[in-house]
C-alpha cells in the first residue's frame, strides 16, 4: 500500500491485528484537525483498504481528541469555488467510510467536533470512552458542516435532537450521547471494545 506508507507518517497510522486494522489519526498538537491535506490522505487510505477489506476498520484519534474538526484558518482562507472543492472532498471521504465493504467504527475518545462528528457518524458503528465529547459547533461561528452530517446526525438521533445540536451549538458528552443512541456503547478502551463488537457486528451484516 505504497500511498498510505507515504502519506500516514505525519497525518495518520495503520495498526494490523490480524485481518482487522486501526486507522488513527495523528497529529502534533494531538488535536487532529480535518485540513485538506489529513482529508484528501484519509480518502486514499480508505479507498485503499476497501481495495482488500480487513474484516474490521476502527477509525480513532488519541486520548483527548478524535478530532477537533475541519481546519478554521483554513476554511477563512478559501474562495468561494475552494469552499466547494473543500466540501465535495469532505463528502468524498465520509462516502468512503459509509459504503466501506467491511463493518467500520469509530472509537471516540475525548472531543469528536465538527467535521471530526461526521467522519464518526459514516462510520457504521460508535464506540466511546467515558469522556468523550460530541459537537457540531459551527452555528455559534456562522458555519454549517457541508459533509453529510446533516443528513447522518437526524438519521441516527432524530431530527429534533440533531437540531438542538446544529442550531444551539450543543455539546454532548457520552452518557447523553448513548441515551438518544449517537453511540451504541461507552467503554474505557474503546478500540478493545470494538474488538469484542467484532462478532455481533459481523452476524448483524449477514442477517
Amino acid at each position: 500500500m505504497s500511498f498510505i506508507k507515504q502519506a500516514g507518517r505525519s497525518l495518520f497510522s495503520i495498526e494490523s491485528f490480524g485481518r482487522a486494522r486501526v486507522l488513527r489519526l495523528v497529529s502534533g498538537d494531538g488535536m487532529n484537525r480535518l485540513t485538506r491535506a489529513r482529508v484528501q490522505a484519509l480518502t486514499a487510505a480508505v479507498e485503499e483498504l476497501a481495495a482488500l477489506p480487513p474484516s474490521l476498520l476502527v477509525i480513532t484519534g488519541n486520548t483527548h481528541f478524535f478530532s477537533a474538526g475541519a481546519d478554521l484558518h483554513e476554511i477563512a482562507a478559501l474562495t468561494g469555488p475552494e469552499a466547494l472543492l473543500f466540501a465535495q472532498m469532505g463528502q468524498r471521504l465520509m462516502d468512503a467510510v459509509a459504503g466501506f465493504p467491511s463493518p467500520s467504527i469509530a472509537a471516540v475518545h475525548g472531543y469528536c467536533m465538527g467535521g471530526g462528528l461526521d467522519l464518526a457518524l459514516a462510520c457504521h458503528r460508535r464506540i466511546a470512552g467515558p469522556h468523550a465529547i460530541f459537537g457540531h459547533r459551527g452555528a455559534a461561528l456562522g458555519l454549517i458542516t457541508g459533509w453529510g452530517g446533516t443528513q447522518r446526525l437526524p438519521r441516527l438521533i432524530g431530527r429534533g435532537c440533531a437540531l438542538q445540536m446544529f442550531l444551539a451549538a450543543e455539546k454532548l458528552h457520552a452518557a447523553p450521547a448513548l441515551e438518544i443512541g449517537l453511540v451504541d456503547a461507552i467503554a474505557d478502551d474503546p478500540v478493545a471494545a470494538a474488538w469484542a463488537a467484532l462478532p455481533a457486528v459481523l452476524s448483524q451484516n449477514s442477517n
